[in-house]
């Protein structure tokens, strides 16, 4: 007869290999042992092994679950290093999210619930969802209005692109932009312009000046918490973007994705101009990576336009994830992560401001990103070098620059991703590194 370690082991392997999957569920230990021709003590072992080695978790009443895999150890900050610490990507996983998302799900665990989510759903999504996410975007003095929605955000995005701008024509950007952006546009054949922008945000002059030079057919923007300078444009600049919009007849991509982080922030430019702004959100960085939905609020006029890009590049949501999200925001839970993520960028910004004291920053106290000026002689790609090889990642000026000049000599870091210790250790080897001479660190 096998030892409780010998089925233990059996078990893990079949978890390793994914013939058991997170979430299954293991048999009552008596029909356990039946199975395995075991005494059932042996199998009571076997279970309590498999929750000691953190493969399997118990829950009253309901039985023994397959836990999802345990996270990589952390990647030691000392060169070389096999494993990266990952400033680049920044989608922020607050500690407890699943526990609060977990409830939301148990509704669609009834068949008729879970049928009717699996059914198709078109970019109109459903009366509940436009609902939601009208109540979760209003502001004081904005009705959203009914949106549309995608697989996520970068496809709202793509197709606002491809609704406003044909193949060939132009795009105003500014100067540095969402570096997805730049791939869409060369898709979709769609040149992009850089615009100028100052310490509000992109400038009206500038937007008038790139397009009398050659005409744009639209402009892409991020109002609040732009990315990479987290700046956010006050009311009187957007104010008079909305007047600049409607006296050049353009119309705006207004990026909010990052919004959700800054209460402070004035209304949207869609606020002060509805006609000629598609607003673009999405659920990624609001909620997890993994089960997300687009929205794009549109214009009336456009509504058309944009349906037609989201069809023609296979692009509607998912009908469990938007089906997921719309009861997310029914209960509170949106916003319950949203204030926990509030709270979490404000942490990881003071872990930012001691660790890179002295150094030139850009950064808001809500943002989960910071730009970084390097300090002379380091050149941003040693720099990333320098860094890689260390383990940690970070994003050269140049993947933000829209145009093709030379970019500037900085880097951007992303803080939402790794651990808050591990953010705290990953800063500290960046700042000795920008403190020591490139010739000393790259020259052994």
């Amino acid at each position: 007869m096998e030892t409780f370690g010998q089925v233990a082991d059996a078990v893990a392997a079949d978890i390793a290999a994914g013939r058991l999957r997170p979430g299954d569920r293991l048999p009552p230990q008596r029909a356990f042992a039946r199975e395995r021709g075991i005494a059932a003590s042996t199998a009571a072992r076997v279970y309590r092994e498999l929750a000691r080695r953190g493969l399997v978790t118990g829950e009253v009443g309901r039985g023994t679950f397959v836990r999802a895999a345990r996270a990589a150890p952390d990647p030691a900050l000392a060169e070389p290093a096999a494993a990266r610490i990952d400033l680049e990507l920044n989608y922020p996983v607050v500690p407890g999210q699943a526990a609060l998302l977990a409830p939301g799900l148990e509704r669609l665990l009834r068949p008729d619930a879970l049928e009717a989510a699996l059914r198709p759903v078109g970019a109109a999504g459903t009366p509940a969802a436009r609902e939601a996410v009208r109540a979760l975007l209003a502001r004081p003095g904005w009705d959203p209005g009914p949106a549309l929605f995608a697989g996520n955000g970068r496809q709202a995005i793509a197709a606002a692109v491809s609704a406003l701008v044909p193949a060939g024509r132009r795009l105003g950007v500014e100067e540095l932009t969402y570096p997805v952006v730049k791939g869409i546009a060369a898709r979709l054949g769609v040149t992009l312009v850089p615009v100028a922008a100052d310490e509000h945000g992109m400038r009206p002059d500038a937007l008038r000046e790139a397009h009398r030079r050659t005409p744009l057919h639209a402009v892409y923007l991020q109002p609040t918490l732009h990315n990479p300078y987290s700046v956010t444009m006050p009311a009187a600049r957007r104010a008079e973007f909305a007047d600049e919009l409607a006296r050049l007849g353009l119309t705006a991509i207004e990026d909010a994705v990052w919004a959700f982080l800054d209460e402070d922030a004035p209304p949207p430019l869609a606020a002060a101009a509805p006609e000629r702004t598609i607003l673009v959100d999405g659920f990624a960085k609001r909620l997890a990576p993994g089960l997300s939905a687009g929205v794009a609020v549109v214009p009336p006029a456009l509504r058309g336009r944009v349906t037609a890009a989201l069809r023609s590049a296979g692009a509607p949501p998912a009908g469990y994830a938007l089906e997921a999200v719309t009861g997310w925001v029914g209960d509170g839970t949106v916003a319950a992560i949203g204030r926990a993520k509030r709270r979490d960028a404000a942490a990881r910004g003071r872990i930012v401001a001691a660790r890179l004291a002295g150094f030139a920053l850009r950064t808001a106290p809500c943002s989960y990103f910071c730009w970084w000026e390097l300090p002379a002689p380091w050149r941003a790609e040693t720099f990333v070098a320098a860094a890689a090889r260390r383990g940690i990642a970070v994003t050269p000026a140049a993947a933000f620059a829209a145009g093709a000049g030379a970019a500037p000599n900085a880097v951007r870091f992303g803080t939402a991703s790794p651990g808050l210790d591990e953010l705290d250790r990953a800063l500290g080897v960046l700042g000795d590194l920008a403190r020591a001479m490139p010739d000393e660190v790259l020259g052994d």
